[in-house]
């Protein structure tokens, strides 16, 4: 099996990018194949890593966790166990929805939720700050959310 991508591939992962829950019956009719072809397809893609899993976006905002924050940080050293540490401590904290391994004047940026800017105090003091190997940090607010999507094949 080749792991070459025609267009009906690419037209499957943009509708499955736009909407996870379309049915197989829904997408055969869009691209015009019978049902069968559609399901083989998809299960193609699914075992050859492209289509990694199914989730459910959730709004935060609905959930009372409308404040997010970037957050750059710098480590205090560069070394394997340090880096490493820094990822299970980041893996442990709720807050952090995103974490970004990043070159330039930073190590890595989280992208982080907080129910408003006293939870995210909280979080920075408490949580944060309790991670031993960052050596500073920098915040910034998000005001509006432009764009946001998850589907990577225009």
């Amino acid at each position: 099996m080749t792991d070459t991508l025609d267009e009906v591939d690419l037209q499957l992962l943009r509708m499955l990018g736009e909407n996870s829950n379309v049915t197989m019956k829904e997408l055969a009719a869009r691209i015009n194949l019978s049902l069968s072809p559609v399901f083989e397809r998809v299960k193609r893609l699914e075992a050859n890593g492209y289509i990694q899993k199914y989730i459910a976006l959730i709004d935060a905002e609905k959930l009372q966790y409308g404040l997010i924050v970037f957050c750059n940080i710098k480590l205090k050293q560069h070394d394997k166990k340090i880096g490493h540490d820094f990822v299970a401590d980041i893996m442990r904290l709720n807050e952090v929805v995103e974490c970004y391994n990043i070159s330039g004047d930073y190590d890595f940026l989280l992208k982080v939720v907080a129910r408003d800017m006293k939870h995210y105090q909280d979080f920075v003091f408490n949580k944060l700050g309790s991670v031993k190997s960052i050596g500073s940090t920098h915040s910034t607010f998000v005001m509006s959310e432009t764009k946001h999507s998850h589907n990577i094949i225009f």
